[in-house]
């Protein structure tokens, strides 16, 4: 029988690594832009613009166009497995340009349905977290080599 512990008890408080918690932004902004685009398939005349060949804002769907898209993607995509996979130094470079390139991306194209707007702010939160932790990535001391 499992011993029942106290209302009053405190729970155990692990300390996250920053490369987990960068991780997990990364793959939360990523749900986000899922879900937003997703949603955005809703908005009438969507589906339309995207059988007419059309990629609002960006005009004709083109293959430039999608690369385009598509590395603007991918980039958030992979940084779920780069916050976790580079060394400390190139992790928080990347980390740092990429929360700022992002959270700058989400305030100029957030602006449409409130939908949008409501997915945007909750972006801008957590790449400005990106780029907080990031800054804030906690130093080695001198005699920890």
């Amino acid at each position: 029988m499992v011993e029942s512990k106290g209302a009053g008890t405190a729970l155990e408080d692990v300390r996250i690594d920053v490369r987990i918690r960068l991780s997990a932004l990364w793959a939360s902004v990523m749900f986000c832009y899922l879900y937003a685009d997703y949603f955005g398939l809703y908005v009438p005349g969507a589906l339309q613009r995207m059988l007419e060949g059309q990629m609002t804002p960006l005009g004709p769907t083109t293959q430039g166009v999608l690369l385009g898209t598509s590395v603007m993607m991918v980039i958030p995509s992979v940084m779920v497995f780069l916050s976790v996979a580079l060394r400390p130094d190139l992790n928080r470079l990347l980390n740092l340009v990429f929360g700022v390139v992002y959270t700058v991306i989400i305030l100029i194209t957030m602006w449409d349905w409130v939908f949008y707007v409501f997915y945007g702010i909750i972006e801008v939160v957590l790449t400005g977290l990106v780029v907080w932790y990031s800054w804030t990535w906690p130093r080695r001391k001198q005699d920890e080599r």
